[in-house]
């Protein structure tokens, strides 16, 4: 008689905890996002002119033109085209600071900064962790200030007040270095452009 007692109550608590932890709480957690951090909980999603997604501020893209600030180098390509690695949407090479493959597409890297007249700096030459990370250094963002305000034809000062407005804080303001949101920056030099009569 015991043993089927504990057998229900044991039934009982796996059942309360189950409904708990895979029903309940997921439900609040997504009722306080939806309510209370809509945009974030739904991926920072920046809309275009026409109100179609053109990305996350929360996700690196890569840039190209001159007239946009380069992100860091992703090794998945933040996943975007048909050079996207096919392995998946996030992660780091996992290459030895040995390994030749690593030192090659560090110089490959300089060299361009170098054509570009940059001084090659560590966040804009080696990868993040994640391969997804969309911030860049302060210096960084300085040193591609006046080939971005040269191609889009604006004074740099216009520029830098985008580029401290869009400057993330150190995290509880005392662990990592400020980062510049380079997807959220251009999204505004855009928008700037667009406003501009």
């Amino acid at each position: 008689m015991a043993i089927i007692r504990e057998t229900i109550r044991a039934i009982f608590i796996t059942l309360m905890l189950w409904l708990l932890t895979a029903i309940i709480y997921p439900l609040i957690i997504l009722v306080v996002g939806q309510v209370f951090f809509p945009y974030q909980a739904n991926g920072s999603i920046k809309l275009g002119q026409n109100d179609e997604p053109i990305g996350s501020a929360l996700i690196g893209q890569v840039f190209t033109s001159e007239r946009y600030f380069h992100s860091r180098p992703s090794t998945v390509r933040y996943s975007q085209g048909k050079k996207a690695k096919p392995t998946g949407i996030s992660g780091a090479s996992n290459l030895a600071a040995s390994n030749p493959e690593l030192l090659k597409r560090i110089l490959e890297e300089a060299d361009k900064l170098r054509d570009e007249n940059l001084q090659p700096i560590a966040d804009i030459i080696y990868t993040s962790g994640s391969g997804l990370d969309p911030h860049i250094s302060l210096r960084a963002a300085r040193q591609q200030l006046t080939r971005v305000a040269n191609a889009r034809g604006v004074k740099e000062d216009e520029i830098l007040r985008l580029i401290n407005r869009y400057t993330d804080g150190r995290f509880l303001w005392i662990f990592g270095e400020p980062g510049v949101n380079v997807f959220r920056l251009n999204y505004a030099l855009d928008f700037q452009d667009i406003n501009r009569p």
